[in-house]
């Protein structure tokens, strides 16, 4: 059994699902063609609630333990009410939480969701206290397998270079899966931790931002063709690189093989989570020496299982439940 770390956000989400919005489509703006409204001044009963621990490398930590990986958490929470919470339900999940350091005087994290009842889309305001306080400390780990560097605040970029010196030094391998606003903020840091990535998660949004930021590069037409961002991502150094793209499904390129598989479409509640339900239904099923094409196959049905529920965890599957659900995932060889 392989020991992995992860290394990211941990959090308390709290949904409201509401029929009361209304969507608004609008197309002049690129970056936002659809908006949901409220009443300015409105109070909307909520006629039930749902809490969830997430964050993160909090939901691939437990996606991981669930699929029988000895998995560790590094994380921070503060000392607050919201934190005892968090440590609680973590320790109802078999995730090891030596690593997670409580921060004094600190807010934890927290996440209110808005979940439109019409079309299951959702709203995410999140708070990142204690998260931009993570720091990670080699000396604290022991000599892990991997180390899965998610979604970062604070002083990522410090964060980013001590996991991959720790990495080359100790010969850990590394799944990385950065969050949009690292994107945003730094793509050229971003680029060259892909370079010394092991494995990549991406959506397609993601990957093309990616590949858009590359120096001296010139975006060609074809930047949307999802095996062209695969092959590019492993071209910059990534050894297996996968693509997601919602109810399109997901593509994975290893530098010789390129994958396909469909979406398994089932009644949505909530699809917060879902990509790291993904990330752990595959990282799970690569750690076990699985082809490709089963990786693929665990992270669509690990995925698929987790919108039918709130909250990025409880809809997770164990090894027997994706053994069966993954028989249903078509995978499709490309190239």
């Amino acid at each position: 059994m392989a020991e992995i770390i992860t290394v990211g956000s941990i959090c308390q989400d709290i949904f409201f699902p509401t029929n009361e919005g209304v969507t608004l489509e609008t197309p002049e703006d690129l970056l936002s063609q659809k908006k949901i409204a409220f009443e300015l001044g409105a109070k909307y009963p909520i006629r039930q609630r749902h809490e969830s621990l997430g964050g993160n490398s909090a939901n691939v930590a437990v996606g991981l333990a669930k699929l029988g990986e000895n998995v560790s958490v590094c994380t921070t929470v503060g000392d607050d009410m919201i934190g005892k919470w968090i440590l609680e339900e973590l320790s109802k999940t078999g995730v090891n939480f030596e690593l997670v350091k409580t921060e004094r005087g600190c807010k934890s994290d927290l996440s209110a969701i808005i979940i439109d009842e019409k079309n299951s889309d959702r709203i995410i305001f999140s708070s990142h206290i204690a998260n931009k306080k993570l720091e990670f400390d080699a000396g604290k780990i022991k000599e892990p397998d991997w180390i899965f560097l998610g979604d970062l605040s604070g002083n990522w970029k410090q964060i980013t270079d001590d996991i991959v010196s720790t990495a080359k030094e100790k010969k850990i391998k590394v799944a990385f899966n950065p969050r949009q606003q690292t994107i945003h903020e730094d793509v050229k840091k971003v680029i060259t931790t892909i370079a010394d990535s092991d494995l990549i998660f991406l959506n397609k949004d993601e990957a093309m931002e990616i590949i858009g930021g590359k120096e001296g590069f010139s975006i060609p037409e074809f930047i949307q063709n999802e095996g062209y961002l695969t092959k590019t991502l492993c071209e910059i150094g990534a050894k297996v690189a996968v693509v997601t793209d919602g109810v399109r499904g997901a593509w994975v390129f290893d530098g010789t093989e390129l994958l396909y598989a469909e979406a398994v479409l089932r009644k949505v509640i909530d699809t917060t989570g879902a990509g790291d339900a993904f990330t752990s239904g595959f990282l799970a099923a690569y750690l076990k020496n699985k082809k490709l094409g089963d990786c693929l196959s665990w992270a669509i049905a690990n995925s698929s299982s987790s919108i039918k529920e709130y909250g990025g965890q409880l809809g997770l599957l164990d090894e027997v439940e994706i053994g069966i659900l993954s028989k249903e995932v078509k995978v499709t060889k490309l190239a």
